[in-house]
């Protein structure tokens, strides 16, 4: 069985990234980019779909130490045994398309004898691969155990190789005090000759100073500062370093709800947080990565803009057809394990608002436009204007029936907002007053459709009863301020009808049927960081600060977060670690500590 989400630590090369639970076994690993099949599957099956342990013998063994180095992913996990303490150091070299995973062995006292086991299962745990050894220069180099299937080929290096045993391969070694054990897994064509194997002391230098250098960067010295640093290295170890494409997730079908059927594949490019992202780098110093974003999402959406989707493969793909994998049991038997994501076909008008929000935030921090970036954006408003009156899916991927929800409406409003500002306040050419027109259109038909008079607040759809805490999101892009009456009075029925005993937000009351699905989830991470962002605009400092403090704390030890968390068995849910959430736990931060995010004067106007 997997061990608990939150038992997870994150690895990145800046194109994937593993996952490796206390025990010392990596039970997720795509190789070569985030979006690829998996080759350690146990995460959503068993040990029979691959994983890599490397932990000490003796069932006695604790881990007494935890952590990263610093601002890096090289992790650091401390082993008490019976006979010794031993270190294990793991990294993945950063970088230059280089697939590795890197594991080093160093003891620290007395001897600890070790166990490694070994099954590569490419293709989601489907195939078995022909493994054989190979020794570099004839017979005079280092033996390597070589795997092959396919188009794809692996090799593990180290002096205390495994052994063939009833289809796995595994072995015991020691160490003593002082002395180091280094293991190198690499990724390759199979129709290429074996790539040379890396400098392990040099490659963790490199590696250390990478993470170092660029965590170094980060502008926040507030109370939450640690935080906030460490979701924008999530950010970072989450985007390739090629493309530039965030993937919401380096996992697939970690479940919403235990045993349930909310289980989808996060390892995609979401337009949304892409621009989420680009507003955070923006924020905390990183302006050439907010270009290298803005640049991707440019990429994505070339094109006519009635192809344009929700999210796309890293690189910009488009084809992510969805797909059950029938041979996998599931995260502790939650299925169906998917791959790909139908929700890409959905028209969600939110989109192009959030795109074009972020864009206008990189206006103010002195980004330059050039001929194609307004021209895109000129004809996002298009589209835009072309879908004024169709129904959308939200936010939140509804698989049910399309609805006019208020979120998107503003959100299509802020796009019009965007558009107006270009013209009035950066001297870009448009059509001013056409935009202004379809701006105060949409704002009259959302104040008299989507705000519900007798409930004294905003409602999810328009003409509807039911509330969504995605209307938090109303003052964020301006559409009224945060202590507007009529968004105060959201807050107090997203309050009434969202909140928790535990004081955490559901995202909507599933049980409606409005998402087309079973009812059942839990509290939605981001959801209560926008609640803390609110309560800290309106001055609801006591309460900002016993939310925030709550949910900072849910955190692993290495400060990861993911999409959920279920209070009452303290444990986390969905996909892991979740870029959406620590997105929202900087804008909590920086609500937090004073720092306007849009730097937008916000226009009240009745």
């Amino acid at each position: 069985m997997a061990a608990p989400i939150e038992d997870y630590a994150l690895l990145s090369n800046l194109s994937t990234g593993c996952l490796i639970s206390r025990r010392g076994s990596i039970d997720w690993l795509c190789l070569p980019r985030f979006d690829s099949d998996s080759i350690f599957g146990a995460l959503v099956g068993n040990e029979e779909h691959g994983r890599w342990v490397l932990a000490p013998v003796l069932p006695e063994s604790v881990v007494v130490d935890r952590h990263y180095l610093a601002s890096t992913f090289v992790l650091e996990t401390t082993w008490q045994t019976p006979t010794g303490q031993a270190r294990v150091t793991e990294f993945m070299p950063v970088g230059e398309g280089r697939s590795s995973l890197v594991r080093r062995v160093t003891g620290l006292s007395g001897t600890v004898t070790l166990l490694q086991e070994l099954r590569i299962r490419p293709r989601y745990g489907s195939l078995l691969p022909w493994v054989s050894r190979y020794r570099e220069n004839a017979t005079r180099g280092a033996p390597i155990l070589l795997a092959m299937a396919g188009p794809d080929a692996w090799a593990l290096r180290g002096r205390h190789l495994p052994q063939a045993h009833e289809g796995r391969h595994a072995g015991e070694f020691v160490v003593t005090a002082g002395e180091s054990v280094d293991f190198e897994l690499t990724w390759f064509p199979s129709y290429r000759d074996v790539p040379p194997g890396v400098d392990v002391g040099t490659a963790l230098e490199e590696a250390t100073d990478y993470w170092t250098r660029w965590g170094g960067h980060c502008r926040q010295d507030g109370v939450y500062g640690g935080a906030v640093q460490r979701s924008l290295l999530v950010l970072r170890a989450l985007t390739h370093y090629e493309t530039g494409g965030i993937v919401a997730a380096p996992t697939t079908s970690l479940p919403e709800d235990f045993g349930g059927s909310r289980n989808w594949d996060y390892r995609y490019c979401w337009l949304r947080d892409a621009s989420l992202t680009l507003e955070s780098m923006l924020t905390h110093g990183y302006e050439s990565e907010a270009l290298k974003w803005r640049n991707w999402l440019l990429r994505a959406l070339a094109g006519d803009p009635e192809d344009i989707q929700i999210m796309y493969g890293v690189a910009g793909e488009r084809d992510l057809p969805e797909k059950e994998l029938d041979h996998l049991p599931g995260y502790q038997d939650a299925k169906p394990v998917r791959i790909g994501n139908a929700a890409v076909s959905q028209y969600q008008a939110d989109v192009v608002g959030e795109v074009l929000v972020s864009l206008e935030r990189l206006r103010l921090a002195g980004g330059r436009e050039d001929h194609f970036s307004w021209a895109l954006q000129c004809a996002l408003l298009g589209f835009v204007e072309y879908h004024l009156d169709d129904k959308d899916f939200g936010l939140w991927e509804m698989r049910g029936s399309a609805q006019y929800f208020t979120h998107s409406r503003v959100m299509m409003w802020a796009a019009f907002d965007c558009g107006v500002r270009a013209v009035r306040d950066h001297g870009l050419q448009g059509p001013l007053q056409h935009w202004q027109e379809l701006r105060e259109v949409l704002r009259a038909e959302i104040l008299d459709r989507g705000f519900n008079r007798d409930l004294g607040s905003f409602t999810q759809t328009y003409e509807g009863r039911q509330t969504d805490a995605a209307l938090l999101a109303l003052p964020q892009v301006g559409f009224l301020a945060y202590s507007d009456q009529r968004m105060l009075g959201t807050v107090s029925l997203i309050e009434k009808e969202l909140l928790t005993r535990e004081g955490l937000l559901l995202r909507y009351r599933t049980e409606t049927g409005v998402d087309g699905l079973e009812p059942g989830e839990h509290p939605f991470l981001a959801c209560s960081f926008w609640l803390v962002e609110q309560y800290a605009r309106t001055a609801r400092w006591t309460e900002a600060r016993a939310l925030m403090d709550k949910l900072v704390g849910f955190s692993n030890e290495v400060g990861l977060l993911s999409e959920e968390y279920a209070v009452k068995e303290q444990r986390m849910a969905g996909n892991f670690p979740q870029a959406f959430s620590h997105l929202a736990l900087v804008r909590a931060a920086d609500a937090m500590h004073g720092v306007d995010r849009l730097s937008l004067a916000v226009e009240e106007t009745a």
